[in-house]
């Protein structure tokens, strides 16, 4: 795997809404902060290009809705914003893809001549995985960073219901499997960028 030297480092929805266990469940992968938090230093200290990702949610009652504290990004990624020497964007959004944000996405990164984006955030089956799919489509070279995701259980139809470890490999097999990105490690990635 290669790391364009302008590949940029998207960051979906690091929110403090996501740390209200009453309302999500059950998280996986508790490294994933620091993961997440490694990966924008890194970003930032070579001078490429970081996108921070913030879900509004307009669902009443929503950790992440806009106007509540929930809404806010975590503490790690709120005090790294700006800090560093590549382009940076704010995308906000309330659907689960980074493409159907404010600004757009796709248009920044054309302008800037990007073509290869590295995915890390939450939810891993959800707005990680809707943003990768997404992009693949548009044409982009999709990286996903798995061990800088995480989620939380879910039911679904017929009582099926499915932990957040096996959400996250779902995700990860079927973007992967299906040619959607490139799911790696926070490690595989950070080796590579260094290159």
């Amino acid at each position: 795997m290669d790391i364009a030297e302008n590949a940029a480092l998207v960051v979906v929805d690091v929110q403090k809404g996501f740390e209200e266990v009453g309302f999500w469940g059950t998280r996986n992968n508790p490294a994933a902060d620091d993961n997440i938090a490694a990966l924008i230093d890194a970003w930032q200290s070579a001078g490429r290009p970081v996108v921070f990702v913030r879900h509004d949610s307009v669902t009443a009652g929503s950790p992440l809705r806009a106007g509540y504290e929930g809404n806010g990004f975590k503490e790690y990624v709120e005090r790294r914003r700006g800090e560093g020497s590549g382009g940076e964007l704010l995308v906000t959004k309330s659907v689960n893809s980074a493409f159907l944000g404010a600004p757009d996405l796709g248009a920044w990164l054309r302008a800037a001549g990007i073509s290869q984006i590295v995915l890390a955030g939450i939810q891993t089956n959800m707005c990680v995985e809707t943003t990768a799919r997404m992009g693949g489509n548009l044409g982009y070279e999709v990286v996903v960073a798995f061990d800088a995701t995480y989620t939380f259980g879910l039911e679904g139809p017929f009582g099926w219901r499915q932990s957040a470890d096996e959400l996250a490999r779902a995700s990860a097999v079927s973007l992967h499997g299906g040619g959607f990105a490139e799911v790696v490690t926070t490690e595989d990635v950070l080796l590579s960028a260094a290159k």
